[in-house]
């Protein structure tokens, strides 16, 4: 199962110095225990200020890889929410897109304007392209789930799948059209009201993984990955 954590600094009390602490803390502590991505959802930053977390985020992700024999065994993708320019700035793994966001296809000409290069085609290492964009679409409807597929998106992340307590009056996208969305060519996350206690529910509906918030940022990652795991 794969799993995937989406921060909000925001639920952490304190001060803005202190939320980004225990943010980054978090974020080490999925890395650690081999959650496969983390999305940095921090919507109310300023570019510059989102550029400046991301970049510690990467290097933190990358400081506390899951490792075995000093090597590294499992690799923790950062993905930023939305902004392709700050993920790229960042040397983030890729973008969570929104579902009225730009196609997928546009991040990948965004992420490697160059395109193909031949094989003999010299390159300095400045000019070596970035790693291929993993790229996250958010979706509500099967359909959705349908056209991210066909514009080249790696996942589609369905919500909400059930109902959440700080948005109970949004209605859930539930059981049903999450199995059929998962009937789509493109592996589908979970999310929305995902716990311990449904997730059994989401892979048996056909999901690829889950992601959430507070499944993650509320209690011990490590003993959350090993019951979903275990």
């Amino acid at each position: 199962m794969l799993l995937y954590y989406i921060s909000d600094r925001t639920q952490f009390s304190g001060t803005e110095s202190f939320r980004r602490d225990r943010l980054l803390e978090k974020i080490a502590e999925a890395a650690r225990c081999g959650v496969d991505y983390i999305q940095l959802r921090e919507k109310d930053l300023p570019a510059r200020e989102l550029e400046a977390l991301a970049r510690e985020a990467v290097q933190v992700v990358e400081e506390n890889a899951l490792r075995k024999a000093g090597k590294r065994e499992a690799g923790t993708g950062l993905l930023i929410n939305s902004r392709t320019d700050v993920a790229l700035a960042a040397g983030a793994s890729g973008v969570h897109l929104r579902s009225d966001d730009i196609a997928p296809s546009a991040v990948r000409r965004i992420w490697n304007p160059g395109g193909a290069r031949s094989a003999s085609t010299s390159l300095s290492a400045r000019e070596v392209p970035p790693a291929p964009a993993t790229v996250v679409v958010s979706c509500h409807t099967a359909r959705e789930v349908g056209r991210a597929a066909e514009e080249g998106a790696d996942f589609a992340a369905v919500a909400p799948v059930f109902e959440k307590r700080d948005s109970p009056l949004k209605s859930p996208a539930g059981l049903e059209t999450l199995r059929q969305a998962c009937r789509h060519k493109i592996a589908v996350f979970a999310l929305g009201g995902v716990s311990l206690a449904n997730v059994a529910l989401c892979r048996d509906a056909g999901a690829a993984g889950i992601a959430a918030i507070r499944l993650f940022q509320d209690h011990d990652i490590g003993e959350v990955v090993q019951r979903l795991r275990g």
